[in-house]
């Protein structure tokens, strides 16, 4: 979703992992509070999250980061980035981006349904991973007889035998921003020096 002023913002976010506070040999008391690593919903923004006191949270699980709901966030914390991601959460990633995928089906359809051309030698139907450019008229040829009905659709109608994981392998690219273009991820907006510096 986006806002009045077109910034993008996330309403509900998918728990990574939760980094508890850190022991110390002298004192077996934990020190500061535990954070969560998360993605967004709707933009895959990656997020720490601070949890309300005495909240449970796993992996996977969905919660509210709008503010003032009755939610297990206090508040979102900072936006964080792919090198932040401990390895918990860097291994949950493509199950949690997977899930949001299935649940938001008809998008991710739309997309291979209106997708348009980039300049006249690109389609951004090619930056999807694996498809070249005979895949790319097939989806373009199929969608004119009759639009995408869901996933299986797609599979059943083109040589794209796994859409779902196509879709969550280019959401991944682009928040390890190894891409030049954003499709489905909200945009870093780094510098590329700012990227080359890593976790800030």
């Amino acid at each position: 979703m986006e806002s009045s002023q077109g910034r993008m913002y996330e309403s509900h976010a998918y728990v990574l992992a939760v980094i508890q506070p850190k022991q110390y040999l002298r004192d077996s008391r934990p020190r500061g509070d535990p954070v969560v690593q998360a993605v967004g919903e709707s933009h895959f923004t990656l997020l720490e999250l601070v949890p309300r006191s005495g909240a449970r949270l796993n992996p996977q699980d969905r919660v509210s980061i709008q503010k003032d709901s009755q939610t297990k966030i206090d508040h979102v914390k900072r936006r964080i980035f792919y090198e932040d991601l401990i390895p918990e959460s860097t291994a949950e990633l493509s199950f949690v981006i997977e899930l949001i995928v299935t649940k938001h089906e008809h998008k991710f359809v739309q997309f291979f349904n209106e997708a348009k051309p980039i300049t006249t030698r690109m389609h951004s139907l090619q930056l999807l991973p694996g498809v070249g450019k005979t895949l790319m008229w097939a989806l373009l040829d199929e969608r004119k007889k009759a639009p995408f009905k869901n996933f299986e659709d797609i599979a059943a109608r083109t040589k794209l035998q796994n859409p779902k994981k196509t879709i969550t392998a280019r959401i991944i690219n682009e928040l390890k921003e190894d891409v030049k273009r954003w499709i489905f991820a909200r945009p870093s907006r780094r510098s590329d020096d700012e990227r080359r510096q890593g976790p800030r």
